[in-house]
């Protein structure tokens, strides 16, 4: 009999499926090699790459393209995508051709092949471990520098496999259940400590006073806010910004394995594990499908890559308009829908903004010129809903330069801010029963959780009208108020939170 069936993954974004691969060698009639099942391009190449491979290990003196050899993926409907069909197809030749005798149930095989047989790395390998062991698949064969990654899925045995040949030899092998067996391949043992990779980033601590600017980020990172800070350039808003990540907890392990799972599929995954919040900072020039995500078949953008951690986005108003008017959705929602034609997918986007700018005003004030074509312009990026979307707007001045080389000047430490988020966003956590912070609780938890006194709600109502608020904003304050009470008074509201509260509303700022 020259049929197979093998099975292997396919990482479809976020979504992971199995892929059945049946090969069938017919040595009769016109030789050909046939991939069918919506392969792509570099899976239809990959015929190339596993004959060459297949002939050069020399487990074969006959090349596979004297025969007629259909390879068939399924599930027929879905798009199958990349390289990483190599290996599979060429397993299920060589138990097809008689070459290698296993039982092939319960193992996955996923692998790019060199010409000369050995394996290179591949994207997406902790979301499709993941998929094979849901499925109740025992055992998973992967290039070995995919290994550490995969095994952060536990309970599957994983099989780091460096040549062809020897994947081979081991499957030969382990059919004959023979003991004391030469092992070729063995499981793959080491484990990742979530709490091995520290943040080697920017402190808190490094950025000479801008108290104002701390104060405002810290109660963002408690209360999950979104954050503007504006000023002349140079002032330090970019380093603040990178120093953000560092006031906020951890990630859980649950967190950790979702946002390597994305980073991974998408193929930026720079470390094994990623264990603090990410942060993207795009730049203004990038399109609208690099930062929301989109294309003909549709990928995750900047705003999915910075899912739990941080979006930053300096010179904010220079960013294309259309971009700027698609952040509404996971500002608000948490979350984006891709649509097309071909179908549609969700992403999550659940990342704290922060938006830099230089305003027109602070030109002014430095001598400069400003036209009245750019103050227009500046206005017509930041349209109202927008701003009412960024929860905190706060000013970064300049610093005077005797105190930038004053050695007696000391500032808190992101270590000594990061545990008062933690208290903080514990405090949401006992008071909604979730893991959920006060930025993104629905108007129902507001009248539910955050009570006033009378004092306190003549104070907001005067303030609303005075200051002409929307619904939305009047809600943020309300939570920005809450936030506060967390980091400062174990939850309690007082007047002093409210009027914190209304100074990070926007400014005159054009």
């Amino acid at each position: 009999m020259n049929l197979s069936k093998i099975y292997s993954a396919q990482f479809d974004v976020l979504k992971s499926f199995i892929v059945e691969i049946e090969v069938d060698i017919y040595k009769s009639g016109i030789p050909s090699f046939k991939i069918v099942g919506l392969p792509d391009k570099a899976v239809d190449e990959s015929k190339e790459r596993v004959s060459a491979a297949i002939k050069n290990i020399g487990f074969t003196k006959e090349d596979p393209k004297k025969f007629k050899v259909t390879v068939s993926l399924s599930p027929a409907n879905e798009k199958k995508e990349g390289s990483l069909f190599d290996l599979p197809i060429a397993v299920g030749y060589l138990l097809a051709n008689g070459d290698v005798d296993f039982n092939s149930d319960k193992k996955i095989f996923i692998g790019e092949l060199s010409l000369d047989g050995s394996l290179k790395k591949v994207n997406g390998v902790l979301a499709m471990v993941k998929k094979a062991k849901n499925d109740g698949f025992t055992s998973i064969y992967l290039p070995k520098e995919n290994a550490t990654e995969a095994s952060l899925i536990s309970d599957i045995n994983i099989f780091p496999v460096k040549e062809l040949f020897d994947l081979v030899e081991h499957l030969n092998q382990e059919n004959k259940k023979e003991k004391n067996l030469n092992k070729i391949i063995s499981p793959y043992k080491e484990k990742i400590n979530i709490n091995e990779v520290e943040n080697n980033e920017v402190d808190f601590s490094d950025v000479v006073e801008q108290d104002i600017a701390k104060r405002a980020l810290a109660i963002a990172a408690a209360g999950g806010h979104n954050i503007a800070m504006y000023g002349p350039a140079g002032t330090g808003k970019t380093m603040l910004a990178r120093a953000f990540t560092t006031i906020l907890p951890k990630l859980s392990k649950e967190q950790s394995l979702e946002v390597t799972e994305i980073h991974s599929a998408v193929g930026v995954l720079d470390e094994i594990l990623i264990s603090n919040p990410p942060f993207r900072s795009p730049h203004h020039t990038a399109s609208y499908v690099a930062v929301i995500g989109g294309g003909t078949y549709p990928k995750p953008g900047e705003v999915t890559l910075a899912h739990r951690g941080v979006l930053f986005l300096d010179e904010f108003v220079e960013f294309d308009k259309k971009v700027l008017e698609s952040l509404r959705e996971p500002l608000e929602d948490r979350f984006v829908n891709i649509s097309r034609a071909k179908g549609s997918v969700k992403f999550p986007a659940n990342f704290t903004l922060i938006a830099a700018l230089n305003p027109p005003s602070e030109v002014f004030r430095n001598g400069g010129f400003v036209s009245y074509g750019e103050e227009q312009k500046f206005k017509k990026k930041l349209s109202g809903p927008i701003m009412d979307r960024i929860d905190l707007w706060t000013e970064v001045s300049k610093v005077k330069h005797e105190k930038l080389s004053d050695k007696n000047i000391k500032s808190e430490k992101s270590e000594s801010i990061r545990k008062k988020t933690e208290r903080a966003r514990e405090i949401q956590k006992e008071r909604y029963g979730e893991e959920i912070l006060n930025a993104n609780i629905s108007v129902r938890d507001i009248n539910k959780y955050i009570n006033l006194n009378e004092e306190q709600k003549d104070l907001l109502k005067n303030a609303a009208e005075k200051m002409d608020f929307s619904p939305r904003v009047y809600h943020k304050i309300l939570k920005i108020s809450q936030t506060i009470a967390d980091l400062d008074n174990d939850g309690m509201i007082e007047k002093e939170h409210i009027l914190e509260a209304l100074q990070y509303r926007p400014k005159e700022i054009i």
